[in-house]
Order: C-alpha cells, then structure tokens, then sequence
C-alpha cells in the first residue's frame, strides 16, 4: 500500500512541482530582517515604523500631532505626568502616550523557520515528509491535535504569549482588539493566511490517503471529530473554520465513495457532520448564531476579517452579507460582535490558559501545525514566499489532480 501512495503522489507531485517552485533565473527575495522564533511578533522587526505626523490629516492617523510645547513645564504639568505614571499609563519622556507601531511585514518567515522535520530546502509536497507527518497525527487522537492547533492559533492571533513590549508595541492588550483597528491590518493578513494554509494541509492529508476507501473514510471521519473538538471541547471558533473549509471543498466533497463509507462505516461522524456541524458553521457565518464567551479561546473572526480585508480574502461565492434581503443585518451582527470580541480579549486569554493547563505539547506535533512549516511543506522552501494569489491558485490544480486520482471522474460516455 505504502507502494501505491508513494507512486501516485510522486506523479501528482512531479506534474506540479515546476509550477509551485519559481525559475532558477528568479531567486526568492532575500528577508531583510534577523531571525526570530516561529511566531513571534512583528512588531519587534526592524521594518515597522511608528506611524509618523508627517501625514497629518490622515484618517489612519493614530492620533493627532502634538501642538509645540512650551520650553518649560508648569508644576500642573510634571504633576500631571508623574500621576500618569503612577496609574500605569504608557506615556514616554515627554509625557506623550506612547503611541503604537504600524506593522509592515509579515510575522511568516518560512525562509527562517528552522525545523527538525523538513531539511535546509525542500521541494513541494516531499513525500518523505508528508510520511512522517502522517505517522505523526496518527499517534494521536482528535483531542490531543485540537490542542496543539490551539496553542499555535491563539500564539498567532496574540491572544496567548503576549508580553508587555508587545502590548506597547500594539497599544492594545490583545490580538482580538488589534485586528479591528486600522493598523491592525498585518495581524488581519497573517491570521487569514493562517486559515487558508491550514485548511489546504488539512485537504493534503486527506488526499494524501491513497490506501483503501475504508482507510479514507476513517481519516475522514478522524477529520471530523477534530473539527467537533476545536467547537466544543476547546472553543476554538478560528481552528473549526478552517478544518471545515477543508471539509468542503469541492476536491473533499466530490469523493462520493469516500463519503458513502463514511456513512456506512462511521454513521455517528456522518450525522455529527451533516446535522451539527455544518448547520453550526452556517449560523455563524450569517449571524445567527454564536459560541459562548465562557466556553471560547478563539472567536469567529473568519467574517470579520473577510470584511475588512475583502482584496485578500478568497472569492468562494457570494458571502452571507451580499444577499440583498438579508445582507446589511448580517454586516452589522458581524461588526457589532466585532466590538464585543475586542472588548473581552482578556476572557478569551484566560478561558485558553484554563483549557491548555496542565498540557504538554509534542514538539513535533506542534511543528505540524506551524503556518512556516505548512508553507514550506506546501509550496516548498522557495515558492513559500511567493505571491500568496498564485500560490493558493496553483496549489487548487494540486488538490483537483490528488482528488481525481482517488476516485476519477466520470465521463458522460460511461454513463
């Protein structure tokens, strides 16, 4: 069987590998900035400037500029100061709030990222790798993966690991608040590239099954249950999403052997899936239904950033909110939840902290859900930093020729 899966993903591989890897005559654009820890934040680059008062009248100014001071201070004044910074207030040497940085680069650094799974260069989809990752998730259950995913979407979106230089930096205390402000826009691109990158990983092992249609339909039924445990065991809203955008592609849901098995085999995923799990992501999407602030780590910021980042966000047809009837309702919920999730980052810090306590993290199983390992392993260690455009373009033909590879489709001769 190991034959078998290893002969149609070389295939498949070889057919698309020039694709995914830029020329040799175009080497990738070299990173300006030292090396960092896989997720740390962007705001300690030497690339992000603060927003300056030379463009005085700006909408996107973070505050306005400040009038000329006079040479001395009254005693008023220095009072004034010295209060502030007995409350805690960040203010710098001339009594000014220290006013946050513009990020400018992106906190993905493939390039830098050093990992015990993947050699110095690889090319897309290695099959050596895509086997030991296999071997890997295997040897653990839905909930164990749900927490390590976890953990790496809640470093990502700061709401985990946040230090008090961050905090200063972002001149919020939470990721959840930073994404909704206007020089949030850096943290509102990594998260989205985060999601789409782990819902194609997902798509990848899952296409990757070239065994039986049984062993299919039980990885898929696994796939599953991972995607019911981000909901309700962990709360993670933005982890669910992006296992179930992979669910329903059209790459995953044309598998209708697949499918079948899976009803036959694992009744319980099925209706979990159909009667729960897809209602659920419905209602959200639409604004009709939400998580609990109690029980959530992560909250659905998959609408609200689409919203924002409209020129980003992939065209999947039309979203809930351009619907004439019903689509300024569903703006407005989603703007509304907006506030109400940067009003409470701090809830959704705490409620992680209590479900990761206790919890030991597998080096290696953590490195898998890694957005700089998902893009190298995807794209390879070269056409991981191209344009994210073509690069999500391309890496649809992959998953349509792994897909027609298991079960080929029919042609109207046939029929």
């Amino acid at each position: 069987m190991e034959e078998v899966m290893e002969e149609v993903m070389e295939e498949v591989t070889e057919e698309v590998t020039e694709e995914l890897s830029p020329t040799a005559n175009s080497p990738p654009e070299q990173p300006t900035i030292t090396s960092h820890s896989a997720h740390s934040s962007p705001a300690h680059h030497a690339s992000y400037q603060p927003h300056s008062c030379e463009t005085v009248g700006s909408y996107c100014d973070l505050r306005p500029c400040a009038p000329p001071k006079p040479p001395t201070k009254s005693y008023v004044e220095r009072l004034r100061v010295e209060e502030g910074r007995e409350e805690g207030v960040r203010v710098d040497g001339d009594g000014l709030f220290s006013m946050p940085q513009v990020e400018s680069a992106s906190s993905f650094r493939p390039s830098r990222f050093e990992s015990c799974l993947l050699p110095v260069e690889n090319k897309p989809l290695e099959m050596i790798v895509l086997k030991k990752v296999k071997e890997l998730l295997a040897e653990v259950d839905a909930r164990t993966t749900a927490k390590h995913i976890t953990i790496v979407d809640c470093k990502v979106a700061r709401i985990l690991g946040v230090s008090v230089e961050q905090q200063r930096m972002m001149g919020v205390s939470s990721g959840l608040e930073l994404l909704t402000l206007p020089h949030g826009q850096q943290l509102r691109l990594d998260l989205l590239e985060r999601f789409y990158t782990m819902s194609i990983m997902t798509a990848v092992d899952l296409l990757g099954c070239t065994g039986s249609t049984e062993e299919r339909a039980a990885l898929l039924h696994k796939t599953i249950q991972l995607a019911a445990e981000l909901k309700s065991s962990m709360g993670n809203m933005f982890g669910f999403a992006a296992v179930m955008r992979a669910l329903e592609l059209p790459q995953i849901s044309r598998l209708e052997q697949t499918w079948t098995t899976l009803r036959q085999r694992h009744t319980e995923g099925a209706i979990l899936y159909e009667k729960k799990l897809k209602p659920f992501l419905k209602n959200i999407n639409d604004g009709k239904d939400s998580s609990a602030l109690s029980n959530t780590t992560f909250p659905h910021v998959i609408p609200v950033l689409s919203l924002l980042e409209r020129g980003v966000a992939l065209a999947e047809g039309l979203e809930a909110w351009e619907s004439a009837e019903v689509g300024v309702d569903v703006v407005m919920h989603h703007l509304e939840a907006a506030r109400t999730i940067a009003h409470h980052g701090g809830i959704y810090t705490s409620n992680t902290q209590t479900k990761l306590q206790d919890f030991q993290e597998r080096g290696e199983i953590g490195e898998i859900f890694q957005t700089e390992f998902q893009m190298r392993l995807l794209w390879g260690s070269r056409g991981s930093e191209g344009s994210q455009s073509e690069r999500y373009e391309k890496f649809d033909k992959v998953l349509t020729a792994l897909s027609h590879k298991l079960e080929p489709p029919v042609r109207h001769s046939e029929l």
